[in-house]
């Protein structure tokens, strides 16, 4: 099988290298990454609860969508390819925002990202792959905000990062 690599950049999103995916996350390096949300017609986003086999944050909660970049892909072009890979489907993203996080986790891992978020509208139901993600659901953000607080060790870091910013009137989602 061969080693799946991330794209390594500084604080300015400019290039500064490329390393093996699990080794980036051993050694906490900044790497490109992306989150999609996907949202339906009636204002509901469609959210996954990731794999048990995932090297981290299996079996919790997160955004439609979400990883990194290859080498000498755009990251919208990651973003359609993961798109299709795991929900089985591909729409119009629209890249709202960036962002730097930094998330240790009990494994010994860390993500230290620049997060493109995407977002992007779908009304069908998607066939997702059972490899990536365990469960789907449409949430209205009420609700899932809602969720957040009562139950927030059930979602990913970064996805608990990217609602308080969108729910923030001036974070231009």
């Amino acid at each position: 099988m061969e080693q799946e690599m991330v794209i390594l950049v500084d604080e300015h999103d400019q290039e500064i290298g490329i390393m093996e995916k699990q080794e980036a996350h051993v050694k906490a390096l900044l790497h490109r990454a992306f989150s999609i949300l996907i949202f339906n017609i009636k204002g509901e986003l469609l959210i996954q609860q990731r794999a048990a086999g995932k090297y981290h944050s299996a079996g919790l909660w997160t955004n439609t969508c979400c990883s990194h970049p290859r080498p000498g892909e755009t990251t919208e072009q990651s973003a359609h390819r993961r798109l299709q890979e795991e929900m089985g489907f591909d729409c119009e993203l629209i890249l709202k925002k960036k962002f730097i996080y930094k998330t240790p986790f009990s494994n010994g891992l860390s993500e230290h990202e620049l997060d493109y978020v995407f977002t992007g509208i779908y009304n069908d139901t998607p066939a997702f792959n059972k490899a990536e993600v365990e469960n789907i659901k449409w949430m209205s953000l009420a609700l899932l905000t809602e969720d957040l607080l009562v139950q927030p060790d059930r979602y990913t870091e970064w996805f608990k990062i990217i609602m308080d910013n969108y729910l923030h009137p001036d974070s231009g989602l």
